[in-house]
């Protein structure tokens, strides 16, 4: 299978509430095997956000695992929390290729420092297509994962649902999966509780998937993940001649995703993270991520699904808005007035009969010859 697991639940309706249903699946496991005392959850600083919030919900106890240098495991801070924890430990959830935007070539390593314990592993699916069909959670070590198939597998992405986050088990926690009072759900066992109130979830968005993965077959799911690797180190390479990127594996690569620092630009100039959002909304871009995983950058994730076309249009805009901040460092502008912290300007702004600001009132709204071939126009400043 595309996620090397032996068991499926379809009744999540999210990934956050799959990361709760393989949580509570684990803790059945444990107190299955009269170790019910197993409640601390580690979670490396590189894992997706929602992992801590989940394990809480858990009734869990977080201890947080130090990052190095490069944004990987500290593989010596982990072993040394799994021995100090090793009597109670009950996982580790871990985002793989990481929120940091890169692979763990250590990930095998992990998963059996914390089997070694007595852990379970879960391993976040959020990044997973960065993994199908090239690699799977379950051939690396991981115990369970949700998949999320607003990203990897075609369904609809945002708006509020609805959504899917199956989880895959390995045989051992399959007993464990939820049931539900009305419809036995089979091959789980008769107590376990719901975490939806339908047994099989969101049930009409599965034929989407079914058809995506019917249609791209085993290859061009490959394919898929070969893309998003090649948009992102392609985008990441282009960035890096104008701001840093913040974390890179071997052979100077990221994974799916690539991180831009803003922080000494920031520093340098006053010029925030919160002024390069807003600004790529006058080049036709809602922005990337935002301040996570880390505060006073941009994640940026392309995707397999964009062209280059629209990489590069957005490489464009990245390399005006830094050129604009070129100017202000000059001088030109100052940081209380320049297109930056005036953005984004909407139809009024650019169209009122009153314009003292430092920069062409044209400019501010078509700042690149391709912006003008189908102008988006923000609604509010």
């Amino acid at each position: 299978s595309t996620g090397g697991y032996d068991a499926v639940s379809l009744q999540p309706n999210s990934g956050a509430q799959g990361e709760y249903a393989g949580l509570i699946a684990i803790r059945k496991y444990h107190e299955s095997r009269g170790e019910g005392h197993r409640n601390v959850c580690l979670i490396p600083s590189s894992a997706h956000g929602t992992n801590p919030a989940s394990a809480q919900m858990a009734s869990m106890k977080i201890v947080v695992v130090d990052c190095d240098k490069n944004g990987n495991v500290d593989m010596a801070d982990l072993k040394a929390k799994a021995e100090e924890v090793s009597e109670n430990l009950s996982c580790i959830m871990i985002t793989y290729p990481s929120t940091h935007g890169v692979y763990e070539e250590t990930i095998r390593e992990i998963c059996d420092i914390v089997h070694q314990h007595g852990g379970q592993v879960y391993m976040d699916g959020a990044n997973m297509n960065a993994q199908a069909g090239v690699t799977s959670p379950g051939s690396i070590g991981s115990d369970v994962s949700h998949l999320n198939l607003h990203k990897t597998f075609c369904i609809p992405h945002g708006g509020g649902g609805p959504g899917v986050g199956p989880i895959g088990v390995k045989s051992h926690l399959a007993p464990f999966m939820p049931n539900h009072s009305v419809i036995n759900v089979a091959g789980t066992n008769i107590g376990n509780g719901a975490v939806s109130a339908a047994p099989y979830g969101s049930a009409a968005i599965l034929p989407i998937s079914w058809a995506y993965i019917a249609m791209m077959g085993s290859e061009g799911l490959k394919q898929a993940t070969e893309m998003a690797i090649v948009n992102a180190n392609y985008l990441s390479e282009k960035l890096s001649e104008h701001y840093p990127i913040l974390y890179r594996g071997r052979n100077n690569r990221v994974a799916h995703e690539c991180i831009v620092d803003l922080r000494p630009i920031k520093e340098q100039t006053g010029v925030t993270e919160m002024d390069v959002a807003k600004r790529l909304q006058d080049y036709g871009f809602h922005s990337p991520t935002m301040s996570f995983p880390v505060a006073g950058t941009l994640m940026i994730e392309p995707t397999e699904s964009e062209s280059k076309v629209e990489i590069d249009r957005f490489i464009e805009a990245m390399v005006s808005i830094k050129s604009e901040i070129d100017r202000i460092a000059s001088g030109e502008w100052s940081i209380e007035n320049n297109p930056l912290v005036f953005a984004p300007h909407t139809q009024a702004d650019v169209l009122g009969n009153e314009w003292d600001r430092a920069y062409d009132r044209f400019y501010a709204a078509f700042p690149v010859p391709s912006v003008a071939k189908d102008k988006f126009w923000p609604t509010v400043t």
